[in-house]
């Protein structure tokens, strides 16, 4: 039995992860673990906006336009990632842990 995948399909999936990631990013302590999530939001966001995309069609042929857009989206999530780690580095660095209850003040 063959069933086509259809929009529905996809807006669940990418709801799906973005639920897990909100789950993760209010439930846990932890600041790699937090970024993680963040990034698993970010991803199910890319999911949807490919998906209404590959769906919404002119005469037959695609739009690509949200497609073209994942580009710049993925670049600006690489210097986010980038960014937030090296933070997450120096918080390690001076405090010695990644437990968002001790980073309290942005004061060394």
């Amino acid at each position: 039995m063959e069933t086509e995948l259809t929009l529905n399909h996809f807006l669940f999936v990418s709801g799906l992860l973005f639920a897990i990631g909100l789950a993760g990013v209010l439930l846990r302590r932890n600041l790699i673990v937090i970024f993680m999530c963040l990034e698993l939001m970010l991803s199910a966001a890319n999911l949807s906006l490919v998906a209404f995309s590959r769906f919404n069609t002119t005469d037959g042929v695609p739009n690509y336009d949200g497609q073209v857009l994942l580009f710049f989206i993925i670049t600006v999530a690489a210097a986010e990632v980038a960014v937030g780690l090296a933070i997450i580095v120096a918080l390690f660095r001076s405090r010695e842990t990644t437990d968002v209850s001790d980073v309290t003040s942005m004061k060394g």
